[in-house]
């Protein structure tokens, strides 16, 4: 009679499980840094306040992260990588030039209002100015609006026009309005759209007026 021979039970791939807590640990510094710099403001912030804001110790977080600087950095690829096929897949199904810059800032502003801890986090102030903002998701969502520009001229959509300042021109736009639109109480993108298109398209005298005040008002 034959014996038989016990399957080995499967090995456990360590490997694998450590790398999942590693994606794991990082995300944790990520969102812990997230409602820090909200909260607090990157000037004031430090890695400590964010090493509190986890349960991790510090010398785990230095595994991931040398400095606040790293983590502000990955959060602004985060975000970029978030935003940037939804930006891509407006411009691309864009047919006139109103569609693309509409599309574009509607697209941004919705995003932006949708995730107020992200904007908080990122926004352009006082105390984040010192921050590199070159990073390689934020670099590429630049590089692919200017690209977008170029292929919508190429078809005729807009006039041979200067790519490189017209992409500086609607990313600034972009950003300072939904700045402006999220210090309000109650954030509007689609005001702040058809704003920052009017004045895109036809400069500052096609703007809507703003209704004088009643008296007594």
């Amino acid at each position: 009679m034959d014996t038989a021979i016990p399957t080995p039970a499967p090995r456990r791939n360590s490997a694998g499980k450590r790398e999942q807590t590693k994606a794991q640990n990082r995300q944790l510094i990520l969102d812990a840094a997230r409602g820090v710099f909200a909260e607090m403001g990157y000037g004031a912030a430090t890695v400590r306040d964010i090493i509190r804001a986890t349960p991790l110790a510090s010398g785990t977080f230095y595994n991931y992260f040398k400095s606040k600087e790293e983590i502000y950095q990955a959060i602004r690829d985060e975000v970029a990588l978030a935003i940037r096929p939804l930006l891509r897949e407006e411009r691309m199904k864009a047919t006139t030039v109103e569609e693309f810059i509409s599309g574009t800032f509607r697209t941004f502003f919705e995003f932006v209002a949708s995730d107020r801890i992200d904007f908080r986090t990122i926004r352009h102030s006082a105390d984040t100015t010192r921050v590199r903002v070159d990073t390689p998701e934020v670099i590429a969502g630049f590089d692919e609006l200017r690209e977008d520009i170029e292929t919508a001229m190429a078809r005729g959509m807009f006039a041979p026009v200067d790519a490189d300042y017209l992409m500086a021109a609607i990313a600034g736009v972009a950003f300072e309005v939904a700045e402006s639109m999220m210090r309000r109480e109650v954030p509007d993108p689609a005001g702040a759209a058809v704003f920052a298109t009017q004045l895109f398209l036809g400069g500052i005298r096609t703007l809507p007026h703003k209704r004088a005040a009643a008296p007594g008002g």
